[in-house]
């Protein structure tokens, strides 16, 4: 059975950073992408930052020039650097691992970590 878990949430300032981390229980270039997704209290969950196996990555608009993602093959880990941070980014973190197959899709989803941003 596949595992991811999140850490690295908390509660930070505006304008300070972040860094996520997402660990999973086997080798990541095993993945077709892993990605961050944010659910902010009353939203729906949404796409933060992708990454493909390929090393293409995808961020949503108010993410772009402030959040990286990356990876650490050797350590089986995708990161999500988070800079520059706003209120609105609050919300819990969830990494999601995607793998296809000849016969199949399945998504791995962690159980997120929490991120505020207050002063």
């Amino acid at each position: 059975q596949v595992q991811v878990v999140e850490s690295g949430g908390g509660l930070v300032q505006p304008g300070g950073s972040l860094r996520l981390s997402c660990a999973a229980s086997r080798s990541i270039s095993s993945f077709n992408a892993m990605g961050w997704y944010r659910q902010a209290p009353g939203n729906q969950r949404e796409l933060v930052a992708r990454m493909t196996a390929g090393g293409g990555t995808n961020y949503v608009d108010s993410a772009k020039g402030r959040f990286t993602i990356s990876r650490d093959n050797a350590k089986n880990t995708v990161y999500l650097q988070m800079n520059s941070l706003k209120p609105e980014d609050t919300g819990v973190y969830y990494c999601k691992a995607e793998l296809v197959t000849a016969y199949s899709r399945r998504d791995y989803w962690g159980t997120g970590t929490l991120v505020t941003v207050s002063s």
